[in-house]
């Protein structure tokens, strides 16, 4: 399923498939937005620029966000929270291991992917 998330670093909206946390352009935190595909689609391009400029507002942006909770029943959330010993927000833990360099990946996760 499609959704919308807004990188408040990238000034972009994108829409990608499923609950994604991270932006795939800078790997910062993204925020996922209460707007359905087909709402947006819908909107002529001024509409757009004015949803976007709502994004960029903080306090608009807090009123457009949905909150997607059921990651935390996930495997591989909670396997990164048994590694939190700072109690870091998940996504900065997440947006940290994107940022790494290949190199610096466990050989088991590098030999899975390839």
């Amino acid at each position: 399923m499609m959704y919308m998330h807004y990188c408040k670093l990238c000034h972009r909206i994108f829409m990608l498939n499923g609950h994604k946390m991270i932006c795939p352009k800078c790997t910062e935190p993204l925020t996922e937005l209460q707007i359905s595909y087909l709402d947006y689609t819908d909107l002529d391009p001024a509409q757009r620029q004015l949803f976007k400029e709502a994004c960029a507002d903080d306090e608009k942006l807090h009123q457009l966000k949905a909150t997607y909770r059921m990651y935390k029943y996930s495997k591989w959330y909670k396997e990164l929270q048994s590694k939190n010993t700072d109690d870091l927000p998940i996504t900065s833990l997440l947006a940290a291991n994107a940022k790494r360099s290949p190199d610096d990946h466990d050989p088991k996760t590098v030999s899975s992917i390839s």
